[in-house]
């Protein structure tokens, strides 16, 4: 495991029933969805901001204190973080960007930290096919009378997304005028990866509850920092292409440290030799990040 580099994971989750992330209104009354557009059909998706918000809402849920963001120091900037890696979790694994204004005997400057986690957007593997939530808010005569009537768009189908962590940056470099020990570092990204396992989107969840969390994962250790599998996860109708993915290993098997597949049992059609379920998955992910930072 000391010659990996990156950890890097595609996971696919099916939803039934939901309206994830929502884009500009097309319509006073109808809330759209985001949507890509590839040849002539339109593909729902979640934005990596979206997916990075989740993650961190996940990682407070999960006990872990995060940096609470603050004013820019200077006119008209954004709102940052505390931008303290050292001390918050979230500082550290997803970086940050902000600015000091000049003063009297002191230059002003930017401090930064590039993200560890690189995150794609959460896209949709079936296309949008316009279906819509009729709604009314009705306050009573007292608040107005008529009632206000909208849509909002909905979805149903397979979503695929990846992740891929940059190991031998956790806990180092921007911010950091010492590394953290060995044993923070693994106790970050591990809670990272129960963040993962457990990912739920806040948004729009009021009304359109889903779970988002992996119901399918392959996951690679590698000497090099390369998602093999952002773009070798196929389904068709619910059967994996299982030969794509005993391909992509092929391929890599001078990059992969270690793999694994992990799939819950009824979402899909294919089996691949050595696969465990979500949980023993996740927990095998555990170990190998135990193992690089032993």
């Amino acid at each position: 495991m000391k010659t990996a580099k990156a950890l890097t994971l595609t996971y696919l989750t099916p939803v039934s029933f939901a309206s994830l992330n929502g884009s500009d209104k097309e319509a006073d009354n109808i809330s759209s969805i985001k949507k890509i557009r590839v040849g002539k059909e339109d593909y729902p998706y979640v934005s990596s901001q979206a997916v990075r918000r989740a993650l961190r809402n996940q990682l407070e849920v999960l006990g872990r204190t995060l940096s609470e963001g603050e004013a820019s120091k200077i006119a008209k900037g954004a709102a940052t973080t505390k931008q303290e890696p050292v001390n918050y979790i979230d500082d550290d694994l997803f970086g940050y960007m902000g600015t000091e204004e000049a003063s009297e005997g002191k230059k002003g400057k930017a401090t930064k930290r590039t993200s560890v986690v690189r995150v794609s957007p959460l896209v949709a593997l079936n296309p949008y096919l316009g279906d819509l939530d009729f709604g009314t808010n009705y306050m009573g005569t007292k608040a107005g009378g008529d009632p206000n009537i909208f849509e909002t768009e909905i979805h149903s189908g397979l979503y695929r997304g990846s992740i891929l962590i940059e190991l031998d940056r956790v806990g180092s470099g921007d911010g950091f005028d010492k590394d953290l020990n060995n044993k923070e570092k693994a106790l970050r990204v591990k809670d990272l990866l129960d963040a993962i396992k457990n990912l739920w989107a806040s948004g729009r969840q009021s009304r359109f509850l889903a779970d988002i969390s992996p119901k399918f994962v392959a996951s690679a250790m590698l000497k090099t920092k390369n998602p093999i599998f952002l773009e070798s996860i196929q389904v068709e109708g619910k059967k994996l292409n299982t030969g794509m993915i005993k391909e992509t290993l092929k391929d890599y098997n001078k990059e992969v440290v270690a793999s694994i597949i992990g799939l819950r049992q009824g979402f899909f059609e294919g089996t691949i030799e050595g696969s465990k379920s979500i949980g023993e998955a996740f927990d095998e992910m555990s170990k190998w990040v135990d193992e690089y930072y032993s």
